[in-house]
C-alpha cells in the first residue's frame, strides 16, 4: 500500500502543462486506450455520462483549430493524441429527454416505478438547484468533464505519458469548425474543453511549486 502511494504521488510531481510534445514518439494504441478507460469510468452528477471524448489525430483539422486556439499552438502540432471533449447540452439533459431517459432504462436498468421517481426527483434538481437555466445546466454538464479529464490525466502521469489541459480557445469557432466537420450535429453537444497527450521534448525548467497543506486546509 506504501509503494502504491508513492507511485501515485509521484505520477502527481511528474506531471506538468507540457507546451510541446516530441513529435518522434507516439502513444501506443493500448495506453491511450486506458487513458480514454479510465474518462470512461469517471463520476458525474446522477450518474448521466454527460461527455464524448474526440480524439483529433487528423492533420488537417488540428491546422484548422490552430488559429482560433490560442492556448493550443504549440500543442495541436506536436501531441500524439489531442482531445476535445464535448459536454452535453441543456436539451438533452431535461428530465424528459430521450437521452436522460435512455441512461435510466438502458444503461443503469432502473425500473419503470424508479425512473418516475429519480424523474420527479431530478426535475425537482433542476428547478431548485440549476433554476431551470439553459445556461447554467450546460455550465453543469461541463463540470462533469473536467472530472473525467482530470482522471485521464492523471492515469497518464501513471504510466508516463504528458499532458495539457486545455481552455484557450475561441468557443464559437471551434463549434463552427467541429459542425462543418460534422463532429457535432444538432444541439445536443458543446464544447467544454481540449486536453492534449504526448511525451515532452524537454523536461521543465523548474520543478513543480504548490503552496504548503496546512495553507490551503483547514479543519475544524
Amino acid at each position: 500500500m506504501r509503494v502504491k502511494k508513492q507511485e501515485i504521488l509521484n505520477a502527481y510531481k511528474f506531471r506538468h502543462a507540457c507546451k510541446a510534445f516530441d513529435t518522434n514518439k507516439k502513444i501506443p494504441d493500448e495506453d491511450f486506450h486506458f487513458i480514454l478507460e479510465t474518462g470512461r469510468l469517471s463520476p458525474s452528477s446522477f450518474g448521466f455520462e454527460p461527455w464524448k471524448f474526440v480524439v483529433i489525430q487528423n492533420a488537417a483539422l488540428r491546422e484548422k483549430l490552430e488559429p482560433v486556439s490560442g492556448g493550443a499552438t504549440g500543442q495541436l502540432p506536436t501531441a500524439s493524441h489531442f482531445v476535445i471533449i464535448l459536454a452535453r447540452r441543456e436539451n438533452s439533459l431535461r428530465p424528459d429527454s430521450v437521452y436522460v431517459n435512455k441512461m435510466w432504462k438502458d444503461i443503469h436498468h432502473m425500473p419503470e416505478e424508479v425512473v418516475l421517481d429519480w424523474r420527479d426527483f431530478y426535475k425537482s434538481f433542476i428547478e431548485r438547484e440549476i433554476e431551470d437555466n439553459d445556461r447554467l445546466i450546460f455550465e453543469w454538464s461541463i463540470r462533469q468533464n473536467y472530472i473525467a479529464m482530470g482522471n485521464m490525466m492523471t492515469a497518464a502521469a501513471l504510466i508516463g505519458i504528458d499532458s495539457c489541459p486545455i481552455e484557450g480557445f475561441d468557443k464559437k469557432q471551434v463549434t463552427a469548425i467541429l459542425q462543418n466537420e460534422g463532429i457535432i450535429n444538432g444541439d445536443d453537444f458543446g464544447v467544454a474543453c481540449m486536453v492534449a497527450f504526448g511525451y515532452r521534448q524537454k523536461h521543465p525548467k523548474r520543478p513543480q511549486t504548490r503552496q504548503q497543506l496546512d495553507e490551503i486546509v483547514e479543519w475544524r
